[in-house]
């Protein structure tokens, strides 16, 4: 059995619109590619596909967003499903009872739904790591590890 890799959405951010002059993009772009040659299963959540596909198109940014629509073609995509939300809350609230809140108690938490979905995927037995660029939030629920340690 492969890991799954999730990605978050700023992970997600650095894969799709990868800034030519920029070292740390083209890294990224990188280690990516890298992943199927480790033995890793690539998740792409639905909330990280949302949070990157409402700023690419405000910003008019759509030879990204072609490249968000490749990529979800060829990875396994991960649904927002009423299991997932379901779990979300569950999550939200725990964390908010311990004082340890992700987000502020109005904001919809895209990084709890993205737990969420990453725990589920461990109760059925998966082994699941969330890539990501910070660690501190996604920590409190699931494995999730700086990228370039992945």
């Amino acid at each position: 059995m492969s890991t799954i890799v999730l990605l978050d959405s700023g992970l997600l951010g650095m894969v799709t619109t990868p800034k030519a002059k920029s070292p740390i993009y083209q890294e990224c772009k990188l280690w990516f590619n890298s992943l199927g040659t480790k033995g890793y299963t690539v998740v792409l959540p639905e909330i990280a596909d949302y949070q990157v596909r409402r700023e690419l198109l405000s910003a008019g940014q759509m030879v990204a967003v072609r490249r968000l629509n490749q990529l979800k073609a060829i990875v396994t995509y991960c649904p927002i499903t009423t299991e997932v939300m379901l779990k979300a809350a569950e999550l939200w609230a725990q964390v908010g009872n311990r004082g340890k809140p992700t987000a502020d108690p109005n904001a919809i938490d895209g990084d709890v739904i993205l737990a969420a979905q990453a725990k589920l995927l461990v109760d059925r037995g998966n082994e699941v790591i969330v890539a990501t660029t910070n660690v501190g939030r996604l920590s409190q629920f699931v494995d999730a590890r700086e990228w370039q340690l992945i």
